[in-house]
């Protein structure tokens, strides 16, 4: 399959509040829709997100980006396979998520040719358990959300956000687990917010509390440091920021990784796939984590993690799509118990509403 022709568009979905992340406050995402369209009529899509302080790029640098560097050296290239549609990205170097978005399509365009989803070729199935994210608020609003989304969704995981000063970490994990009870799983992010110096003594504080996984408690570069640092703390820790490509992975597996974070949106489904394996031969646990996608996205990002060779440390937080007040899909999966099923649908370009992608256009 050569390509034939492709587009992008740009859209702004607001929130349904404000939402603070460790690096900004915001009330909305923007997001890029690439659509490629091979020479056979199959078309495949891919949704990312714009966020200069997470991706490093604007609307018209990503589209100068595809237009000029990335879509030129897919042209000749058989997008039916995969290996040569990577060679073709490894050309150039950075532009992580702009690769992402040409790579996801590619797999979402060879699921429409071949008639099927990407989770039924994978051989998978379509159920996933996802959990939650309670975001930054004050400890009592963040324990408010925490029992809603339970009772409303039946999340049986929830990452609770950190990072807010050890005194206040904990208060809202006693508060959260007061309003979930005991059944419910919890981890914790901190986005690296906190010194590596004294950082095994936050761990097991946080342990304490009854959270089962820790998320970026500091920095966590692949050194020697992050060995001892590992064996030192009372939870495993799992690895996010650090980890943006299948190269990372292997660097943080050779230090005794244990948990690494695995985001579609970020690396691209070929990527994904590959730090999957590396966990899986090491013995290492992998999440799949959230990249802000929209309902559309979200019928992308996920399918791998209906077969993966690793173990799961966290189920997939594949829920963000809730936050969004307005949405650019035909389709809004419900998530019921916890579960989201993904589509049965093999061309996931038939889900777009156009009325919707132009109403909310940058």
């Amino acid at each position: 399959m050569k390509l034939a022709r492709w587009s992008l568009h740009f859209y702004r979905l607001p929130y349904k509040r404000e939402v603070t992340w460790a690096y900004a406050s915001e009330s909305a995402s923007d997001y890029a829709l690439v659509m490629l369209t091979a020479d056979n009529g199959a078309v495949g899509i891919a949704e990312g997100v714009v966020k200069a302080s997470r991706t490093g790029f604007s609307p018209r640098s990503l589209a100068a980006a595809l237009e000029d560097v990335l879509v030129p050296l897919i042209r000749n290239t058989d997008l039916a396979d995969p290996d040569a549609v990577a060679i073709a990205l490894g050309k150039v170097p950075e532009n992580g998520t702009a690769k992402a978005l040409v790579d996801n399509a590619c797999w979402t365009l060879r699921a429409m040719a071949a008639g099927k989803p990407l989770w039924k070729l994978r051989g998978g199935t379509p159920g996933l358990e996802l959990s939650w994210i309670v975001t930054r608020q004050t400890p009592a609003r963040m324990a408010a959300e925490a029992a809603a989304m339970r009772e409303r969704h039946g999340f049986r995981c929830l990452k609770v956000k950190g990072g807010q000063g050890r005194e206040t970490d904990l208060r809202v994990l006693a508060e959260v687990r007061a309003a979930v009870g005991p059944e419910v799983e919890l981890s914790m992010d901190a986005n690296g917010a906190y010194p590596r110096e004294g950082i095994a003594s936050y761990v097991r504080a946080i342990a304490d509390a009854g959270v089962s996984v820790a998320e970026d408690p500091c920095e966590l570069p692949p050194d020697r440091a992050l060995e001892t640092l590992q064996r030192e703390c009372a939870l495993p820790l799992l690895v996010d920021f650090g980890c943006t490509s299948a190269q990372d992975a292997r660097l943080y597996l050779e230090r005794g990784a244990q948990a690494l974070m695995i985001k579609p949106g970020r690396v691209g489904l070929s990527q994904a796939c590959e730090i999957d394996a590396a966990a899986a031969r090491c013995g290492a646990r992998v999440s799949l984590g959230m990249y802000y996608e929209s309902a559309l996205g979200t019928q992308i990002a996920p399918q791998i993690a209906t077969r993966l060779a690793s173990r799961q440390i966290l189920p997939p937080e594949h829920s963000f799509f809730l936050m969004l007040a307005a949405q650019v899909s035909k389709l809004v999966p419900a998530v019921r118990d916890g579960t989201l099923q993904l589509s049965d649908e093999a061309d996931l370009s038939s889900l777009i509403d156009w009325d919707a992608v132009k109403r909310y256009a940058l």
